[in-house]
């Protein structure tokens, strides 16, 4: 299993440098693919993949990518209005067939996987996003391996011993930190390729340990959904790992988290 885990995580690091580091249309399709399997899994779980329900969810999704290619932000705040129109309809005219927590997770899956992860391509897309998108598998992957070895080494209490009983308050700590030192060391070997950045070390220290933050909440939002419908693993698409869903938990919180870092410090 260890070693099943260990040739797909590299193969996912190998891909992950070829798709994000060649960006544009390749990124944007990958991205988007991943958002849609993504989003049928969790409406797997949610035992809703097969109705209308999900189909207005892709249908939601696969437009919202097309607003993102064709420039069309203004216009995200009218597609999610219109598509919690189209299932509240969908739900008053098939009523009583669908629930309202039915309603509620196809609108939601649609923000939670959909729009959310597209901020990889988002990021990618911002002046100097070549450099800042790797902020992204900083504070998802790397704090990732920062907090197990920090909980490994020093770990004592127990953050979400429900949720998640191996976890801890210092590898939560430890996480961050040590994302925020791969976003200082990051910044420090290549800030001078940053021309739109006024302090490259501080700027991408700081967005990977709010990233790093974020993304733990992200791992166990998704932990906490599998663990509501008393499932192992959203899938079985990347071998050892499970599906989508199990291996970008975290990304789906922290690509948004870096754009909204960058943006709101006018570092960009």
């Amino acid at each position: 299993m260890f070693t099943t885990r260990l040739i797909s995580g590299i193969i996912l690091v190998i891909l992950a440098v070829l798709i994000v580091g060649a960006g544009g249309s390749i990124l944007f399709a990958v991205n988007g693919a991943v958002s849609m399997v993504g989003l049928f899994e969790l409406y797997r779980v949610l035992k809703i993949e097969k109705t209308p329900l999900a189909a207005i969810g892709y249908l939601a999704c696969a437009f919202y990518y097309g607003l993102i290619w064709f420039d069309g932000h203004r216009y995200v705040t009218l597609l999610a209005i219109g598509t919690l129109m189209f299932l509240m309809s969908f739900y008053v005219f098939t009523f009583p067939k669908y629930k309202t927590e039915e309603i509620t997770a196809a609108f939601f899956g649609v923000f939670y996987v959909g729009i959310m992860l597209s901020y990889l391509y988002q990021v990618r897309q911002m002046p100097d996003g070549s450099y800042l998108v790797w902020l992204i598998f900083f504070s998802s992957w790397g704090c990732d391996t920062c907090a197990y070895c920090a909980g490994k080494l020093f770990g004592k209490h127990k953050m979400t011993p429900v949720l998640s009983p191996k976890k801890t308050v210092e590898g939560a700590i430890g996480g961050i930190l040590g994302s925020a030192v791969l976003g200082y060391g990051y910044a420090a070997l290549l800030g001078h390729q940053m021309i739109q950045i006024k302090n490259p070390c501080l700027a991408c220290a700081l967005a990977c340990g709010v990233g790093a933050m974020i993304s733990q909440i992200g791992d166990l939002a998704a932990s906490a959904i599998k663990r509501n419908h008393q499932v192992k693993d959203y899938g079985h698409l990347i071998p050892g790992h499970g599906g989508i869903l199990d291996r970008f938990d975290s990304m789906i919180f922290t690509a948004p988290a870096i754009y909204l870092v960058i943006t709101l410090l006018g570092i960009v």
